[in-house]
């Protein structure tokens, strides 16, 4: 697996990967219907998955990362190098999904561990991220991967309740 960064060309979305994306979106229904971020999960259009994208590229902070094996898109990560608060210090990993027929398979520890591995490199030492709290699979896999819950609160985009996570990131030994 390897990731590749995203920037948009003249503003869009080339239509055969926005049509990978949407795919890979509208894979995973479950988790859709829990974030509410689309308005019917059974129906995510590309044109809506190329808006929530277009979102992010306008922080310049944030950047969107494809995950793919095997000349397949089995994944998407969406970091934040500063958080809007000014008093956390670490790096957010603001989504990280994987194709849902892809999932248990070890893409997302792979997926995880290259943001990770992304930030150590950048001389980062720990990293943060949101569960919304009815989201008990998604905390059950970052907390399999060593994320520690650090505190509870209410998301920055639409109030839901979720539990912030937090790993530290050990520089490797040689």
């Amino acid at each position: 697996m390897f990731l590749e960064r995203l920037a948009p060309t003249d503003g869009a979305l080339p239509g055969e990967l926005l049509t990978e994306l949407t795919a890979l979106y509208a894979s995973n229904r479950e988790f859709h219907a829990l974030s509410g971020d689309f308005p019917d999960p059974d129906d995510i259009r590309p044109e809506q998955v190329a808006t929530a994208l277009a979102d992010e590229f306008v922080n310049p902070d944030v950047e969107v990362l494809l995950a793919r094996s095997e000349g397949l898109l089995t994944g998407i990560a969406i970091t934040l190098a500063h958080h809007p608060d000014p008093s956390d210090p670490d790096p957010w990993i603001g989504l990280l999904m994987v194709d849902a027929r892809l999932q248990g398979q070890g893409f997302g520890r792979r997926l995880a561990t290259l943001v990770e591995d992304r930030f150590r490199t950048a001389g980062r030492d720990a990293v943060r991220l949101a569960v919304l709290d009815n989201n008990p699979k998604g905390l059950a896999f970052w907390t399999a991967l060593d994320y520690q819950p650090i505190a509870r609160r209410t998301d920055l985009q639409l109030g839901r309740p979720c539990t912030v996570l937090r790993k530290e990131l050990p520089t490797p030994t040689t």
